[in-house]
């Protein structure tokens, strides 16, 4: 069982910054994919951004230059730094692990409401 700690939402002014937390319980943290959802009021959740536990790491297109996903596997914790921030930023955001070898195999964050506004 892995248990997913989201932390860093809040509400930020368009063209701030935000960091993302997603503290993971469990040993096997470092060989999961690691990605950062997000769904906004009326939409359908969305994936932000993912990393692998070799590093790769792939982005929507609405977030891409704009966004990095890192992970630190010795804190079991996999982060989203988000820049330039917009208010169609503004959505709950999850933290999903997904291991990959059996993908029907993932846990999921409780979420962490960002809110863009001025």
């Amino acid at each position: 069982q892995v248990q997913l700690v989201e932390s860093g939402g809040g509400l930020v002014q368009p063209g701030g910054s935000l960091r993302l937390s997603c503290a993971a319980s469990g040993s096997i943290f470092s060989f999961y994919t690691m990605a950062w959802y997000r769904q906004a009021p009326g939409k359908q959740r969305e994936l932000v951004a993912a990393i692998t536990s070799g590093n790769r790491t792939n982005y929507a297109d609405s977030v891409k230059g704009r966004s990095t996903i890192s992970r630190a596997n010795a804190k079991n914790t996999v982060y989203l730094q988000m820049t330039n921030l917009k208010p169609e930023d503004t959505a709950v955001y999850y933290c999903n692990a997904q291991n990959p070898f059996i993908t029907a195999l993932e846990y999921w964050g409780q979420g962490t409401q960002v809110t863009v506004s001025s």
